[in-house]
C-alpha cells in the first residue's frame, strides 16, 4: 500500500488513486470530533495541506497539549509509534507526527472505499 515516509510522497500516492478529497474530508471530520477548530480546504494542494497540519500540530503542541492528545486518540494513533519520535527537534517531531495522522487517514479512506 505505502512505503515512502514523507507527507508528500504519500499525499501523491492518495492523489493518484482519486482519494484526496476523501482524505481532507477524514481529517476535518477527525478535528471537528476531537474538539479542533481547524478545517482544511478542499482545494488545497498537497504541498499546502501537509505544510497547514505540521503547522496545526506544532501549535497543539506547544499551547494546547490536551487536544493534541485528544486528537491522536480520535485518529487512533498508535501509542507505540509516537513513543519512537525522537522528542529532541520539535519541527521534526512535528513533522513525523504529520505524516502518522495522514498515514492513519489514508488507512481509514483506503479501507472505506475498498469496503463500499
Amino acid at each position: 500500500m505505502y512505503k515512502d515516509k514523507t507527507s508528500l510522497a504519500l499525499l501523491s500516492e492518495i492523489d493518484s488513486v482519486g482519494l484526496y478529497l476523501k482524505l481532507i474530508k477524514q481529517l476535518n471530520k477527525d478535528f471537528l470530533l476531537a474538539g479542533i477548530e481547524q478545517s482544511f480546504s478542499l482545494d488545497c494542494t498537497s504541498s499546502k495541506l501537509a505544510q497547514e497540519l505540521q503547522k496545526t500540530v506544532a501549535r497543539l503542541v506547544n499551547n494546547d497539549f490536551d487536544s493534541y492528545l485528544n486528537l491522536l486518540y480520535r485518529v487512533d494513533i498508535s501509542e507505540i509509534e509516537i513513543k519512537k519520535l525522537d522528542g529532541s527537534n520539535i519541527e521534526k517531531m512535528t513533522e513525523q507526527i504529520s505524516y502518522l495522522l495522514l498515514k492513519r487517514e489514508w488507512q481509514k479512506v483506503w479501507f472505506k472505499a475498498k469496503l463500499f
